[in-house]
């Protein structure tokens, strides 16, 4: 039993990270800006295992940003969306994978909820950018 749960845990961290990549890649294919991804595993009562935060120039582009993420976490995981917060109009989009967040931001309400701050204690990771 104990060795099934370890498999388990393992299999479902395989699935995270496959997430957190294809997020990644939705994100650099629409020419996301600044991607930092937040390791909270070790984070105990975290409210998911990885954020990855992002931000576009305009709203336009946080709308191009979700749905490349969408499509290519759909395609290359299988894993569905649970819930999204925001819209074509909103400063910031929210994406819940379950263990994965994923925050869409213009520059200045990234700057004002300064999400990696909050998080400083876990592990941060910044992606270069792809221009």
């Amino acid at each position: 039993m104990v060795i099934f749960a370890a498999e388990m845990r393992k299999e479902r961290m395989d699935q995270t990270k496959m997430i957190m990549k294809a997020v990644v890649k939705g994100l650099q294919e629409k020419k996301g800006k600044k991607i930092t991804t937040v390791d909270l595993t070790q984070i105990p009562g975290a409210i998911c295992e990885y954020m990855v935060i992002c931000e576009g120039n305009s709203q336009n582009q946080l709308s191009s940003l979700s749905d490349s993420v969408w499509d290519i976490v759909r395609t290359d995981t299988g894993e569905k969306l649970i819930s999204m917060d925001g819209n074509r109009n909103s400063p910031w989009i929210g994406m819940d994978y379950g263990t994965v967040l994923v925050h869409i931001f213009l520059p200045e309400q990234r700057s004002f909820y300064n999400l990696e701050n909050l998080w400083a204690d876990s592990k941060i990771t910044v992606i270069p950018d792809m221009d």
